[in-house]
């Protein structure tokens, strides 16, 4: 792939994560709106999915898969507390956690984007939370990490070094990756090394970016693939 691709792919990645931003900052919606859709598309069998946004992203975010997947009949979960999803790893999958035993949820589908990935495999991780989450799609999460993380001084961005120890401690862990749908585009400005996860369903799209895939028809059809698997088994 030449440059000439790889830098207009980076620039309409980053044009549509301003779009997004200044979308959900500006026409913000109530997300107790989407805990209950249509009675008429809302079944007995319809799992609860819970949204996790990635680094610097509300769940606002990921708005066009909540309107999918509300429309389609789910209960669509977000922890507000989150915020912009700036905090470890470790303490957003506390905050998670405790939604999800708040809210009595289990048999619970996360779609997750980045960084919300590896809260959702962390999650999949804690003993005391076995059997909330059952089933997990991700969209570009960088589950070895991205080499680019080492240059920067935020201790926030510097999480996602290769070498951070959380970060090894989830590859260590592979007892879930059957449980996970890795999805990711063919370049990844952010992640050189992908989103490939031993073990896992991985699907490589067409579409460029960090961001942009979410937009992607095909994520939307992999979510509901994951999700039907998942009814079919409870």
């Amino acid at each position: 792939m030449n440059f000439g691709k790889r830098g207009w792919a980076w620039a309409l990645d980053y044009a549509y994560v301003g779009f997004w931003q200044a979308h959900g900052f500006l026409f913000r919606a109530d997300p107790a709106r989407y805990l209950h859709p249509d009675a008429s598309k809302a079944q007995a069998n319809k799992l609860p999915v819970l949204l996790i946004p990635g680094i610097y992203e509300t769940w606002q975010f990921l708005r066009p898969i909540a309107d999918h997947l509300h429309t389609a009949g789910h209960s669509i979960h977000v922890v507000r507390k989150l915020g912009y999803n700036l905090g470890t790893v470790e303490d957003m999958a506390v905050l998670v956690g405790r939604y999800l035993e708040q809210q009595g949820l289990e048999n619970v589908v996360v779609v997750a984007h980045s960084k919300g990935g590896l809260i959702g495999k962390f999650l999949m991780t804690m003993p005391h939370q076995a059997g909330r989450v059952n089933r997990m799609v991700t969209v570009n999460t960088p589950f070895s990490g991205s080499i680019y993380a080492n240059f920067f001084v935020l201790p926030s961005i510097r999480a996602f070094a290769p070498g951070n120890r959380t970060l090894q401690l989830l590859r260590e862990n592979i007892e879930s990756n059957s449980r996970i749908t890795s999805i990711y585009g063919k370049f990844d400005p952010h992640i050189p090394g992908g989103s490939y996860l031993e073990g896992a369903r991985n699907i490589q799209l067409e579409t460029m970016g960090h961001f942009r895939p979410i937009a992607d028809p095909r994520v939307l059809k992999e979510i509901d693939k994951a999700i039907a698997a998942e009814e079919r088994e409870t």
